[in-house]
């Protein structure tokens, strides 16, 4: 099989033009490469000679010349890892920008490298690292990555931690608490926080606290599991919380409660209760957090403060019980937690037959009014 040398001259003139580069970020200088690298080879691979067995050699030989002359960085894996990258992000990226960059004869692309790199960087949105977008662009749901990679650059999440959220299915969790404006916000902004129901999530996992889901445990276990792992906890809570205290003690009518804990949220600007369930909710259970609720609302909040909101951590819930207990109105919530990660599967499965189940319902209501209207 005969390769074009001239191709593989270009991909290492690119290579090693744009390790030469110093400008925003090192991570921005790799990623725009691997991009390139990955433009170039589709567009060869589609040159006439788009067969499988062709694009199997080419990824081979192509590795093989690049590491005698670039060094490492361009395996086989790598290769076909910047194919997938150009594929997943080439849709939102500009189309000129590629052509500036490849569709020139190879003399030119020294100069251009050299003279406009740092301006045509600028154009990509990469924000993150080569790593992150490994875990991003294997997420086929356009949004969902959206989602993640927004959260990732805002939040400056670590590639642990991004790989563990997309693990703990965050997206889909966040996507079942909310309506279908706010799923399409997820995607367009990330988490935004306007109102309390936007901190929700439907599970919380804590699979962090190490506890064993068949083992008993009681409401103390918990809170000091919570305790130990309090800034992995945090994270799980989401942005701008911080933690006030546990066992949160206050006296009325000469009687003596304790709030397990007790957060604030300065994107709220209000407190947060939580309360720890470790079996299925009962209706006293919300008649409590009512009584915290109503309580810190009248004589600890300011009158610059939102209204208190408490959230009731439970290992199982009731819907029908908390929306027949809980007066309209009411800023108390009810959401499961899970000691391990969902199956994501599972919860992708909730989130398509909960967006059917609101079409129908809109729908419904359209069709009703319009008859009304008739």
């Amino acid at each position: 099989m005969t390769m074009d040398n001239d191709f593989f001259d270009n991909v290492a003139l690119l290579i090693e033009r744009s390790r030469g580069f110093v400008g925003r970020t090192v991570d921005l200088a790799i990623c725009v490469t691997y991009y390139e690298v990955g433009h170039m080879i589709v567009e060869e691979e589609q040159g006439g000679e788009a067969r499988a067995e062709y694009g199997r050699g080419l990824l081979k030989e192509l590795s093989e010349y690049l590491f005698k002359r670039v060094g490492t960085g361009f395996s086989e894996t790598n290769l076909r890892n910047a194919r997938k990258f150009y594929l997943v992000y080439s849709p939102s990226i500009q189309q000129t920008v590629s052509d500036e960059l490849t569709s020139v004869p190879s003399l030119q692309i020294q100069q251009i490298l050299s003279a406009e790199f740092r301006s045509i960087a600028k154009r990509y949105p990469f924000k993150l690292s080569w790593s992150h977008y490994l875990i991003l662009m294997r997420i086929d749901n356009t949004d969902e990555r959206r989602f993640y990679e927004i959260e990732a650059a805002k939040e400056q999440w670590s590639v642990r931690y991004l790989s563990r959220q997309v693990g703990s299915s965050l997206y889909e969790r966040l996507a079942l608490s909310r309506d279908k404006e706010g799923v399409m916000r997820l995607a367009q902004e990330g988490q935004t926080i306007y109102k309390p129901q936007d901190i929700l999530k439907n599970p919380y996992t804590l699979e962090f606290l190490g506890m064993q889901e068949q083992a008993e445990y009681s409401e103390t276990d918990l809170e000091s599991a919570i305790i130990s792992k309090l800034q992995q906890f945090l994270l799980e809570l989401g942005n701008g919380f911080l933690f006030e205290a546990r066992q949160k003690r206050f006296t009325f009518d000469e009687q003596h409660f304790m709030v397990d804990l007790v957060f604030y949220n300065r994107l709220l600007r209000s407190y947060v209760l939580i309360d720890l369930k470790t079996d299925k909710l009962k209706h006293q259970d919300i008649g409590q957090m009512q009584m915290y609720v109503h309580y810190f609302d009248r004589y600890v909040k300011t009158e610059n403060e939102k209204p208190t909101v408490g959230i009731l951590l439970c290992q199982e819930k009731d819907d029908a019980i908390v929306e027949l207990t809980l007066p309209d109105g009411e800023n108390i919530y009810a959401s499961e937690y899970s000691l391990y990660l969902p199956d994501k599967t599972i919860l992708q499965q909730k989130l398509v037959e909960w967006t059917r189940e609101f079409e129908d319902a809109r729908e419904a209501f359209e069709a009703a009014n319009g008859e009304r209207a008739r």
